[in-house]
């Protein structure tokens, strides 16, 4: 007989679908991710501000001083582009490599290959919104110690936009920490299913 009782073939056709379910919720975390990440990175690199101040008067004619802010002044926030950019990339790739499927699965190395480079860009992305969190909170608040001025009071806007791209970037982090929690398990649990569903069905005939 194919099988070794009527209860091995449910067990089965469930196997098939909760592998199915769980490819499309990795998807869907995936192309998630990829939108706060690009999205963090559209802002942060389109951020600018232009503001002109009165730095002195000479009689009744006022001394203006035109500055601007831009994300490129500040390493870290060019580090938070860079990274942010990666990492949209990084899960517009691997969408596309799932969607292509079992053709790039060259000996069984796709999931090493995906777990270690979402691992990678996990620590890019965290190491990108901590470094442009520090330089945030240094803007919006100073340092008295080393007497450095805030500039948030000054440039408002600015601040305001650079804080929706933070929030962008620690959203696309907690789903890049959840997808490889996710994949990890996955991938665990369907060698584990596949294990045991190859000692339940019996070969044919001959």
């Amino acid at each position: 007989m194919a099988l070794q009782s009527g209860e091995k073939l449910p067990m089965f056709i469930g196997h098939i679908w909760s592998k199915q379910k769980s490819r499309w919720t990795l998807l869907g975390l995936r192309l998630l991710a990829f939108l706060a990440a690009a999205a963090a990175t559209l802002v942060m690199v389109l951020n600018k501000q232009t503001k002109t101040f009165v730095v002195a008067t000479i009689g009744t004619t006022p001394v203006n001083l035109t500055l601007t802010a831009k994300f490129h002044h500040t390493p870290a926030f060019v580090f938070f582009a860079i990274a942010n950019g990666l990492v949209s990339i990084h899960n517009l790739v691997m969408i596309m490599m799932d969607l292509l499927g079992s053709k790039l699965n060259y000996k069984g190395f796709q999931f090493p290959m995906i777990a270690s480079l979402d691992m990678l860009n996990l620590a890019l992305v965290s190491g990108g919104a901590n470094a442009a969190a520090f330089m945030a909170e240094l803007g919006k608040n100073g340092n008295s110690h080393a007497r450095w001025d805030k500039i948030c009071d000054k440039f408002g806007p600015y601040c305001d936009r650079g804080a929706g791209a933070l929030i962008a970037s620690f959203l696309a982090l907690a789903l890049m920490l959840l997808i490889s929690f996710l994949s990890i398990l996955n991938h665990k649990l369907v060698n584990s299913s596949s294990h045991n569903s190859h000692n339940n069905i019996i070969a044919l005939p001959n």
